[in-house]
């Protein structure tokens, strides 16, 4: 679905804009790459939220009902809950303006992070018993997700004290959760994730 909004987004910018295509090639990458945190990462933040509503919440809810964690429910949702995903809208917007090279860098930087934050391996939990690391976790735990905070994403409750379903958001950027008062942290993993009701 990825391309074709890409396609799509590229087709009516030639239809419509054509004179617009590649025209913020010239900007510094590191300012694409800022417009991209903002108009993709931010963006899904909050796509991601209202999408525990209940009135979007059946375009996500195969996304948290796995009992397991794993890579492969990276991409685990509803059609339409990509369909609908203004960040990939704004990013084929951004591409046909000239962003594709450091789009390139950014979606892989992205994915990276997210496939962490999902895989079976909580490649976090060694490091936070490093005494010479805590510093360094405490910022990364901060900035990107990991698998502490985004498994209590996926907790099959909260009564734990380590579940917090209802928050820990953030896809490549832990950094919103802190922003709009939704991070929990706790370095600690659910005994169980997915959903009671599909046990």
């Amino acid at each position: 679905l990825q391309p074709l909004i890409f396609f799509i987004t590229s087709k009516l910018g030639t239809m419509w804009f054509p004179e617009m295509k590649g025209s913020l090639a010239a900007w510094p990458a590191w300012v694409m790459f800022a417009v991209l945190l903002v108009g993709d990462d931010l963006t899904q933040y909050w796509w991601h939220r209202i999408s525990h509503s209940p009135l979007l919440w059946p375009l996500h809810r195969a996304h948290h009902s796995a009992h397991y964690m794993s890579i492969r429910m990276t991409y685990r949702n509803n059609f339409f809950y990509y369909a609908m995903m203004p960040g990939l809208w704004i990013s084929g917007v951004a591409i046909y303006l000239g962003f594709a090279n450091v789009y390139l860098v950014y979606i892989v930087l992205k994915l990276t992070v997210i496939m962490g934050a999902h895989c079976a391996l909580p490649w976090d939990r060694p490091l936070y018993k490093i005494p010479a690391l805590r510093p360094l976790m405490w910022i990364v735990e901060r900035t990107i997700s990991t698998p502490a905070t985004h498994w209590a994403h996926h907790a099959m409750t909260n009564e734990d004290g380590i579940g917090h379903y209802k928050g820990n958001f953030g896809n490549l950027l832990f950094i919103w959760d802190l922003i709009f008062g939704t991070a929990d942290i706790t370095r600690q993993y659910p005994a169980k994730v997915g959903l009671r009701d599909d046990e």
